[in-house]
């Protein structure tokens, strides 16, 4: 049972009594320790008094020496039932930085209190696990904690809120206080006033100038609106007299530090007035109000409602209804959201892995997830999947293997031949042209028609002067494609590096455990390196084939040979003409017949050869450029299909094929896709979280 009775923050029912319930059911669902929730929290410099107002607002008597409470942050939990007993516990909410086994040891530690009595024993013991200096035998350590003392109290206590005390602001550091305390009780003061669901209650001591106290210049930043924000003065009682009036003066914020809600003045009870033990809560009430009823306060004009713990509670109750009935909503919501990012982060997790059936079960599913995609992928059917993974380009296989393609095939026309200048290809990659016809006109250049010569001369065989035999083609043809195969070998590794990039993405957007991914990417690189390897072999046996003699059916070949006689033909036809027209048209022509026998005696008598290697030479060039021409395009499109297609594309969903999920052995799958112990634990964390969270939304229903 409680022996000191609890002073309620109101004697009138509150008008917000189903909120303030709905705030306690979410506390003791766990809710708070993932959102923040509506709650008074006592701030002020060390030594400002702020316990003795928490202990005139709850009713709770703190331990008064050396201010032990204050070491670290006191959260009081009251929560109200018609139940005549009165049941305290106490706890210790570590802080975000422990470890695992630190949190574990500080859950083992809770304490059922008979009466508040127990209460200094309670934190002299919290303050050793915490490891806090100047507790039990600790003579070294951090002199302030970062964890929290949990009370909880509930009963008959008529009320329902947090109320939190905070270790006071240091001004300046010292020997007792170092200057990492003096930064650690700033993060922890600044922390719980930064969320808008804190109402904060600053605390101003009246010995000490406004200027000089820093709760308020932190509030006032963090509270711009100034609508948390209530100031309390205290220890009125220890000022020098006559400076009454500027203590009246700010009380009445009128001073020049104001507040929206302006202060309250308030007189806990001396230590003199403490000596016969613990006051009751009437006692308390009536030393206050005898306090400010006496000279020279009673002659201060004091703003009456503002004056005294009682009206202070009563005021402190007015504005936590207000404030809880303004955020429930806002709890509301963030409680969805995070229900929601955490149902995602379990379903990321995957089924439970408790045995082989549903390790290989599990592993089955992302298979056939990674094969549906990746066949959306080469499909070219990007709207299909839904989410975001086809926004990314690179993800879009069909559509990238075709850029590289293209690439592909233009770098052959560019640059797939020794001599360039014996192919007809601009820059875009088409053949000349000129007049509809393909132009045999290439300017082929000294060092070209050096090699062609000495090539036939080393050649020759039985053939008659002026024809060349089938060596002289392949000899051509091979030293003029010898570009071909390191052009399409930088290919064939452009698009595996891109199916490769394509394929961890892949497994990354149907498999979120990050541990299991680690395992399973050199499982999809390795059957990778198998197809590429394939791909090379493929490749090496087309590359084999052109090493060959010369072979071609296509029409393409033998059209080119004529054309290129055709042309030859009409380029001397033309060249003829023109000579003799300018030779006639100088002198006037008088007979037609002349003229006439004139042309026909040039065109007879122009394409005379004297010499026969050069018309060999000329043969074995028009037909290395129409052969080269075939062999390339061939080349080009069996890359693309022999090689690109069906062993790198056709291939990819095979990496991860169900069919080979059934072959692994029950080793392989427990090494690939077993549930760490981490993972399990994780799983447990977040599953017990979600019931917080979805027990926290019944209550707000």
């Amino acid at each position: 049972m409680v022996s000191t009775p609890l002073i309620k923050l109101s004697t009138e029912p509150s008008r917000s009594q189903g909120f303030l319930q709905k705030v306690a059911e979410l506390r003791a669902q766990g809710v708070g320790e993932h959102i923040s929730l509506p709650q008074l929290v006592v701030c002020g410099d060390q030594s400002a008094g702020k316990s003795s107002v928490l202990e005139g607002i709850t009713g709770i008597p703190f331990p008064r020496n050396d201010g032990v409470c204050t070491k670290f942050a006191t959260e009081i939990t009251l929560s109200h039932s018609n139940s005549d007993k009165t049941e305290i516990k106490a706890s210790i909410i570590p802080h975000n930085g422990r470890s695992a086994d630190e949190k574990a040891k500080f859950d083992s530690h809770k304490w059922d209190l008979k009466d508040f009595t127990e209460l200094p024993k309670i934190i002299s013991q919290v303050g050793i696990i915490m490891g806090i200096r100047g507790y039990g035998d600790i003579e070294s350590g951090p002199a302030f904690g970062e964890d929290t003392l949990s009370i909880q109290v509930s009963g008959n206590t008529g009320l329902h809120l947090t109320v939190v005390d905070l270790p006071g602001l240091i001004a300046v550091a010292n020997k007792e206080q170092t200057e990492n305390d003096v930064k650690l009780v700033e993060a922890l003061v600044d922390k719980y006033i930064k969320s808008p669901r804190t109402i904060i209650i600053a605390i101003v001591q009246a010995t000490n100038d406004i200027a000089n106290q820093r709760i308020i210049q932190k509030a006032q930043e963090v509270d711009t609106l100034g609508e948390r924000t209530i100031g309390v003065i205290t220890k009125p009682d220890l000022i020098n007299r006559g400076t009454e009036k500027r203590i009246a003066l700010l009380s009445r914020n009128e001073d020049t530090t104001r507040l929206q809600r302006g202060f309250f003045i308030v007189k806990s009870p001396a230590p003199k007035d403490l000596d016969n033990g613990d006051l009751s809560a009437a006692e308390r009430r009536k030393l206050e109000t005898d306090f400010f009823a006496s000279p020279p306060w009673n002659e201060q004009h004091l703003d009456h409602s503002k004056v005294g713990t009682v009206l202070l509670t009563t005021y402190l109750q007015n504005v936590l209804d207000e404030h809880i009935e303004k955020e429930l909503p806002n709890v509301q919501d963030e409680i969805r959201k995070l229900l929601e990012d955490t149902e995602a982060k379990i379903l990321a997790l995957g089924p439970e892995r408790g045995t082989i059936s549903e390790m290989r079960t599990f592993l089955t599913t992302v298979s056939l997830k990674f094969h549906d995609l990746c066949n959306q992928s080469l499909d070219g059917n990007y709207a299909r999947h839904g989410g975001l993974f086809f926004q990314d380009q690179e993800n879009r296989v069909r559509s990238q293997i075709h850029i590289s393609n293209n690439t592909f095939a233009r770098e052959m026309r560019l640059n797939g031949a020794k001599w360039s200048s014996l192919v007809a290809f601009d820059e875009t990659g088409t053949e000349d042209s000129h007049s509809g016809r393909t132009s045999t006109k290439v300017d082929v250049n000294d060092l070209a028609k050096s090699w062609i010569v000495e090539t036939y001369r080393r050649t020759r065989g039985c053939e008659l002067q002026g024809t060349h035999n089938a060596v002289l083609l392949a000899e051509l043809f091979h030293q003029q494609s010898t570009p071909w195969l390191g052009i399409a070998q930088a290919h064939l590794l452009k698009v595996y590096q891109c199916i490769y990039n394509f394929s961890k993405k892949c497994l990354g957007d149907v498999l979120k455990d990050d541990q299991i991914l680690r395992k399973m990417y050199p499982e999809v690189h390795d059957s990778l390196a198998k197809t590429l390897e394939k791909a090379k072999d493929e490749l090496n046996r087309l590359w084999g084939d052109e090493l060959r003699f010369p072979m071609t059916y296509n029409h393409y070949y033998s059209d080119n040979i004529q054309k290129a006689r055709r042309d030859g033909l009409s380029d001397l036809v033309i060249n003829t003409v023109r000579g003799v027209t300018e030779a006639e048209l100088g002198s006037r022509v008088k007979d037609r017949y002349i003229y006439e026998a004139s042309l026909q005696h040039s065109l007879c008598s122009a394409k005379i050869v004297v010499d026969m290697e050069a018309q060999a030479c000329n043969e074995a060039t028009e037909s290395l450029r129409s052969y080269y021409k075939v062999a390339m395009k061939t080349f080009i499109d069996n890359v693309c299909r022999q090689v690109i297609e069906r062993h790198i594309v056709a291939d990819l969903s095979k990496v991860l094929s169900p069919v080979n999920i059934t072959m692994f052995s029950d080793e392989k799958v427990m090494r690939l896709v077993s549930e760490s112990e981490h993972s399990q634990k994780r799983r447990v964390e977040l599953r017990a979280l979600k019931e917080k969270l979805e027990s926290g939304l019944m209550a707000l229903m």
